[in-house]
């Protein structure tokens, strides 16, 4: 643990800096909205645009870096969201949003590939799952601790966009001043989507259903909290649970999915989703039921996501599991846009109860199709299964995911060799 943060401490911290400023955006817009007097729907669209930016910037981004080097891609695109933040409260319409929203999602994801090229290259064989842990886990504390930001001034004035502008421009000097060289890019010809469908069904169908419940909370947290009456000290503090709960229960379910049946598994943490949202729905004037209902729903959302790629890796050979990254990111994005478009629209429908309802609907068809691939294909044996490797949904790229696949590759080669060892 040492020698990983002596090697990556500064892109860490920049990656830390990165991720308050982007948590704190997505909340403060939501709270702003209503400030501004926008519809429920038109926030909805802001709130998708993020989507729609990061999956561009995830395709575009290898080929940007290859052209002109990760550092300055680095800085021109952490430049660029620092002023778009500046500019949110300068021009507050919601076409001005959309687009800034698009660029920030494009900027973020393109941010997020060259930290983890270089997070890559600052690892070892030996260090790479240790590497992992600490980057995912900065990214979700980074995210947790941007909601306690939200009450550092008055949500209708400009600090609290000052803020994570300029926390995005000092995330870019540990970052560029520390770590030298600048590794190689490269990355793997993606499998096909078809091929990747026929190889891992709920795979693929998962990660669809995922990507809105994970857009609905990541997006849609912050407008269902103004929509339903709350403070701006509670809507943080709800926002936070639904990230505190992926951190406590990443690990527990990482451990049984190494030990049991992963469609069998999928099945039940479903199930305990829709009991959260379902909770959300029937307690939701009770401020301590609402963040109950977000920590069980953070819970079973984020690990879900590790859980699904591993199950996809039960079904590949150790050559395609770095091709799948891409495709399993892209399909997570295409249900990611969709999520805060639907869950908004409900929201205009049937009021607040709308956003859980969203939510224990995905929950229950992920848990339905994995309740019947249970009936079409044999599970592979639990002693034959790949590794768990933990990722969350927030800020991973297909870079992210190859560098996780490789750990997985090489942690069940690992115990291969002692097995045939003794």
């Amino acid at each position: 643990m040492i020698q990983v943060l002596k090697s990556a401490w500064a892109l860490l911290l920049g990656m830390g800096l990165l991720m308050i400023g982007n948590g704190m955006q997505g909340t403060l817009l939501g709270v702003r909205g209503q400030i501004e007097g926008f519809g429920t729907f038109e926030m909805s669209i802001v709130m998708s645009a993020y989507f729609v930016g990061f999956l561009g910037g995830s395709q575009m981004a290898p080929g940007m870096i290859r052209r002109v080097g990760h550092v300055r891609v680095f800085a021109a695109l952490a430049s660029l969201i620092s002023a778009v933040l500046i500019l949110y409260p300068t021009f507050a319409q919601v076409w001005v949003w959309t687009l800034g929203r698009v660029l920030i999602g494009f900027c973020f994801s393109a941010v997020y590939v060259t930290a983890e090229s270089w997070l890559n290259n600052a690892s070892t064989n030996e260090n790479r799952g240790q590497s992992l842990s600490l980057y995912m886990i900065v990214q979700t504390l980074g995210i947790v601790a941007a909601q306690g930001l939200m009450l550092a001034a008055d949500p209708s004035g400009y600090v609290l966009f000052v803020i994570p502008s300029v926390l995005v421009s000092l995330a870019i000097t540990p970052i560029l001043l520390s770590i030298t060289p600048t590794p190689a890019f490269d990355t793997t010809k993606p499998m096909s989507l078809p091929r990747l469908a026929r190889q891992s069904p709920l795979g693929c169908v998962g990660m669809f259903l995922l990507g809105g419940i994970f857009a609905a909370q990541f997006g849609m947290s912050s407008v269902y909290g103004t929509l339903a009456g709350l403070s701006v000290g509670q809507i943080s503090t709800f926002v936070a649970l639904f990230f505190v709960g992926a951190v406590l229960t990443q690990y527990p379910i990482g451990w049984l999915s190494d030990r049991m049946g992963r469609r069998i598994l999928v099945i039940g943490v479903s199930t305990i989703g829709i009991c959260g949202a379902v909770l959300g729905i029937l307690m939701g004037d009770d401020f301590a039921m609402l963040l109950v209902a977000a920590f069980i729903v953070g819970g079973m959302s984020n690990p879900l996501y590790s859980l699904l790629i591993a199950h996809t890796n039960d079904f590949l050979d150790y050559d395609d599991m770095a091709a799948a990254s891409g495709g399993l990111v892209f399909i997570n994005g295409l249900g990611a846009i969709t999520g805060p478009l639907i869950t908004g629209w409900l929201m205009d429908q049937i009021g607040p109860p709308g956003f859980f309802m969203f939510i224990a609907m995905l929950f229950g068809a992920l848990g339905g199709y994995a309740a019947y691939r249970n009936t079409r294909r044999n599970a592979v044996a639990v002693e034959e299964t790949g590794s768990y490797v933990v990722l969350t949904p927030a800020a991973t790229t297909a870079v992210g995911m190859e560098i996780a696949q490789e750990y997985a590759i090489e942690t069940d080669q690992q115990d291969a060799d002692e097995q045939n060892a003794t």
